[in-house]
């Protein structure tokens, strides 16, 4: 079977917890990819030697880095995101806005032509708690914000995940919720989250949409593919 999407994706934010799962779910569609991370020891360790080929090393705070990052692929799914708890990190603007915004600027100035950003639920909503540490939330509207204006282009296509509270749990397991206008909330596996970041590389419906996701209820029911989830957009 063909895959789906022809091209080559490179993931931002490759070797952290639901960017590895992005290419899991990658080499499972058949999808060509890179892998633009910060340590290619831990890249290696967790996809093995044969990936050698496909790293690029650097840091999404570099401008050179992030241009030799983008060159030769068609489409970017970005899973960075800053660790507001880690005082030693950088904080979220220099992640998950700044960061966010360099790599779409250097994307789309590449003629990348394809941003599948994965953000968070709640990011309209200032008073959430989680903006108590660096403002993150804030910080990842405004980088949602730039992929919108950037890719919203004709010619680009962009789409915005926001997943509800990450469960580290296997995908396929549960029916899910899309929606839009940022009103609900729940939690979602971050493999789902993986699989449906892929699927928005060509998934009609996915074109240019921002949308939240979370799993529909506790009820274990068995999926074979997410596609259909994506008919509510």
């Amino acid at each position: 079977m063909k895959p789906p999407f022809k091209g080559t994706v490179l993931v931002a934010g490759a070797t952290g917890r639901t960017g590895q799962l992005v290419v899991r779910r990658l080499q499972a569609h058949g999808i060509d990819f890179r892998l633009f991370v910060r340590s290619g020891e831990k890249a290696i360790e967790l996809f093995g030697p044969e990936i050698v080929d496909k790293l690029v090393i650097g840091s999404v705070q570099s401008d050179p880095e992030v241009e030799a990052a983008v060159r030769n692929i068609d489409a970017l799914i970005c899973a960075i995101g800053g660790n507001v708890m880690n005082p030693d990190a950088p904080p979220p603007s220099a992640i998950d806005r700044d960061g966010v915004i360099r790599l779409a600027t250097a994307a789309k100035t590449a003629g990348v032509t394809t941003f599948v950003l994965i953000s968070s639920l709640g990011v309209t909503h200032p008073e959430h708690p989680l903006n108590k540490y660096g403002r993150v939330l804030d910080m990842k509207l405004a980088g949602e914000d730039a992929v919108r204006e950037l890719y919203g282009e004709t010619g680009f296509r962009y789409t915005i995940l926001r997943p509800g509270g990450l469960l580290d749990a296997p995908a396929f397991r549960h029916e899910l919720r899309f929606d839009t206008g940022d009103k609900i909330s729940g939690s979602i596996s971050r493999a789902d989250v993986a699989e449906s970041a892929v699927i928005s590389l060509w998934h009609p419906k996915a074109k240019n949409k921002t949308f939240e996701l979370i799993k529909a209820g506790d009820e274990e029911v068995a999926q074979s593919s997410l596609e259909g989830f994506f008919e509510a957009l």
